[in-house]
């Protein structure tokens, strides 16, 4: 470990020494992955590691940060595997998901824990951001467009997919749920164009209620505008395509707001980025979120993390 990376004290010791850049605040969260919650027991150990932290620089990059150093705390439960080998190569595909990820983002690994117990995977993610630059929840007025990044209800046709014993990753679907992609560069460049941001990881319409709480404004959500993930129809059917991409949750995509002034420059900048930024509705005065067909999609509450389910 070298000062060039900001690391002037790294893994060996009891704690690790940072150094963030002038001018940026440090950008910090956590996220925890749990066997048979977040993920099937039986994933592919690369995935594992892969969305392991993908989740976590997710965080970040509705912060509008860009990704330094990350922690890894892995508990992990030797019992199902038949043998020291067999442990061994779990381990190395797990290894490996983690690391290319990490590396695709130049995030250093600073220091960790391994325990032994039920699989859980705790990744705390730290990242930089110019001083007043990050992006937050409170930001949206008004009048502000609400906007998406990508697709949305690919993790949770990803999922029906999996329990219907689909195993192939080169599916798009089981990609969107297994192999997610952080929008780091996305919110880095939406920065000083969004008014306000998160990622969605709980499902649209309950992630949507977190920043109009924030901010507190209403919606207007117009659900033929929703864009809709690879394949997604076809698995699902229209209807229930729809639903995942308002309460399916796992998309890990961008949710904003931002002045209609700056939507063509924002949808210009991630072009560059071969993403697409879709409007999907608008702020109002009225709390709450209305829109034609919104009613009768059904409750608004997403993910469930005490009960484990969705609606």
């Amino acid at each position: 470990m070298t000062a060039s990376n900001g690391v002037t004290l790294g893994c060996g010791d009891d704690a690790t020494l940072l150094v963030p850049q002038a001018g940026q605040q440090l950008a910090v969260s956590v996220d925890t992955s749990v066997v048979d919650v977040h993920f099937p027991y039986d994933a592919p150990a690369f995935a594992v590691g892969h969305r392991a932290l993908a989740v976590a620089l997710s965080d970040l990059a509705a912060m509008g940060a860009a990704s330094r150093w990350c922690l890894m705390a892995l508990t992990f439960d030797q019992r199902p595997f038949v043998n020291d080998e067999a442990t061994h190569a779990w381990l190395t595909d797990y290894a490996r998901g983690f690391h290319s990820l990490r590396q695709q983002h130049a995030t250093t690994l600073v220091g960790g824990d391994v325990t032994s117990g039920a699989l859980s995977i705790g990744v705390t993610v730290m990242g930089e951001v110019p001083v007043a630059k990050a992006l937050t929840r409170s930001g949206a007025q008004v009048g502000d467009l609400i906007a998406v990044t990508g697709a949305l209800g690919g993790g949770a046709g990803g999922l029906a997919l999996w329990k219907q014993g689909e195993r192939d990753l080169a599916h798009p679907l089981l990609r969107r749920y297994l192999l997610p992609e952080p929008r780091l560069a996305a919110g880095i460049a939406l920065r000083g164009l969004a008014s306000a941001a998160l990622d969605i990881s709980d499902g649209l319409l309950a992630d949507l209620g977190h920043l109009r709480e924030a901010s507190q404004v209403g919606a207007e959500l117009e659900l033929a505008a929703l864009p809709l993930a690879e394949e997604l129809e076809r698995q699902l059917g229209h209807k229930a395509a729809q639903q995942a991409a308002l309460s399916g949750g796992d998309d890990y995509e961008l949710l904003i707001t931002l002045a209609p002034e700056n939507l063509t420059k924002a949808q210009q900048r991630l072009a560059q980025l071969g993403l697409n930024l879709t409007v999907i509705g608008q702020c109002r005065e009225a709390l709450g979120i209305s829109g034609a067909g919104i009613d009768e999609q059904g409750s608004y509450a997403g993910w469930q993390h005490f009960n484990g389910e969705a609606p």
